[in-house]
């Protein structure tokens, strides 16, 4: 409520307040430019989800760091769950992009290999909100990865690119033949996701700092080591 004045005129006659100036209409953040809103949604709630879980993150913080609206975030995704399945399926699908773009055409499979594990590596050092996403979907035993469309189709690419760089690594010579694209997978999301999902234990418990730039330098080159040599015939 405006504030009343309580000058007096010369004449002795109380003034009257002026009009309480309007102050200007706040500019709302991205008007007119959906797909950033969405985007920007995205990328707060994905914190959010990280740092406190489903149960915990509230709708309502997220529209006030976005500057938008619980309305709008319902508009955008029907629901909390619908929110949170964007989330994962955004940051799924990143990795993913990721994992077909890294190289893996190189002439020399051994090199695609190498370019692809330390790209994946690179991702989970930079992304330790997704580590966390994952760790959250598996406390809830996995109920809304399944709800995200194209999550299996996208999840089958990163087999066919690896199951190409296999191919043509028999083919040269270099790598064994029993090496099937799902274990191999499997192998290198395990090591990749470790450093970032138990760095705090591990820090602590050896009194070693996990995150120092020249202990991550010597885990990716360790990752990238163990999985090439494993493909290797004589490895």
């Amino acid at each position: 409520m405006a504030r009343t004045t309580s000058l007096f005129r010369a004449a002795g006659k109380l003034a009257r307040p002026e009009p309480a100036k309007r102050a200007p209409a706040a500019t709302p953040r991205r008007a007119n430019d959906p797909d950033r809103t969405r985007a920007d949604i995205l990328e707060v709630a994905a914190n959010h989800f990280a740092t406190h879980g489903f149960s915990g993150s509230r709708v309502d913080e997220i529209a006030a760091e976005t500057n938008t609206s619980k309305r709008m975030i319902y508009y955008y995704f029907g629901s909390k769950e619908g929110l949170y399945r964007e989330v994962l399926g955004r940051r799924y699908n990143e990795i993913r992009v990721l994992e077909k773009a890294s190289g893996f055409e190189h002439d020399d499979p051994q090199v695609a290999l190498a370019t692809l594990v330390g790209s994946t590596f690179d991702y989970h050092q930079s992304h330790s909100d997704f580590v966390r996403l994952v760790m959250v979907e598996n406390i809830h035993r996995g109920e809304n990865i399944g709800e995200v469309p194209g999550i299996d189709s996208r999840a089958r690419s990163v087999l066919d690119v690896l199951r190409r760089i296999l191919d043509r690594g028999i083919e040269a010579g270099m790598f064994r033949k029993d090496i099937d694209p799902f274990q191999l997978h499997m192998s290198i999301s395990a090591l990749c996701f470790y450093n970032v999902s138990n760095r705090h234990t591990l820090s602590h418990i050896f009194s070693t700092d996990i995150a120092a730039p020249e202990m991550v330098a010597i885990r990716r080159a360790n990752v990238i080591d163990m999985v090439t040599r494993w493909v290797k015939i004589g490895g």
